[in-house]
């Protein structure tokens, strides 16, 4: 069994990703159901007491893999958001899912393509919208 890390999440991502998940533009139940887990473990907050180290919606992380030792970056966005560039990982992606709400310095254990755990680490917050004063973002 693996542990989980806690959550936080801001109540306007709540209410927005409450919204897209009632929506008919919401993913295959597999996906809709991890991210339904994850919001109902997950301590909400308003968006002004976010601490600056919690991954939300739309903060652009730096990712290390135990696999690897270059750092990747990506922001986590809502589906409609989602570029061809790599740039961006979806909400409903599964490990988009588990970045929500985690904290700098948090690690979670990942199958990758061949089912093999590997070690995905948050090492930086390179832009949070609630650090930078966006609180509507």
């Amino acid at each position: 069994m693996t542990i989980q890390p806690d959550i936080i999440i801001t109540s306007l991502d709540l209410e927005r990703l409450e919204v897209l998940l009632s929506s008919r533009s919401a993913p295959d139940s597999l996906r809709k159901l991890n991210l339904e887990e994850e919001l109902e473990r997950a301590t909400v907050v308003d968006s002004r007491h976010l601490p600056e180290n919690v991954v939300s919606m739309n903060s652009t992380v730096q990712l290390s893999i135990s696999s690897s030792e270059t750092p990747f970056y990506v922001t986590l966005v809502y589906p409609k958001d989602i570029r061809d560039d790599g740039s961006t990982l979806s909400i409903f992606s599964p490990i988009g899912t588990a970045l929500l709400g985690m904290k700098q310095g948090d690690e979670i254990y990942w199958p990758n393509p061949s089912g093999k755990n590997i070690k995905v680490r948050v090492e930086n917050i390179l832009y949070q919208p609630e650090r930078a004063g966006e609180y509507n973002r």
